[in-house]
């Protein structure tokens, strides 16, 4: 099997240690992705809603980036530092989804980032 390493920059650059998404076996893992700008690497938004909106445009480029879509996403996680913005996320959700939405799961932070408040990882065909 082999494997591809997506990188684009028009979403938030990840740390080190892990790349935006890998492209194997017919599908395209993205890494948990962050609400932060793509040019700056700051935190957008402070409200659920803004940085979810923030964490699936990231997504989006990173999936056309490996020439897929949100519309071939199959599954996603979502990482919430706050149990209580689990409501506002859907609120956003909802709009990227209207209909037939992929599988998901849900997950807390491990780990205080300040001012994060979301993450989201996804699984779609390549």
């Amino acid at each position: 099997m082999t494997r591809q390493i997506v990188y684009t920059p028009k979403a938030a650059k990840p740390p080190a240690t892990y790349s935006q998404a890998v492209k194997a076996a017919g599908l395209v893992f993205v890494s948990g992705t962050s609400p932060a700008d793509a040019v700056t690497g700051a935190i957008v938004g402070s409200t659920i809603q803004e940085q979810t909106r923030q964490c699936m445009t990231n997504v989006q480029a990173i999936l056309e980036a490996a020439g897929s879509s949100l519309a071939k996403a199959v599954s996603f996680t979502v990482v919430l530092a706050d149990e209580d913005d689990f409501a506002g996320m859907n609120e956003e959700w909802i709009r990227w989804f209207p209909s037939d939405p992929p599988a998901r799961q849900g997950a807390k932070l491990p780990a205080r980032i300040p001012g994060l408040m979301v993450s989201i990882a996804a699984v779609a065909e390549a």
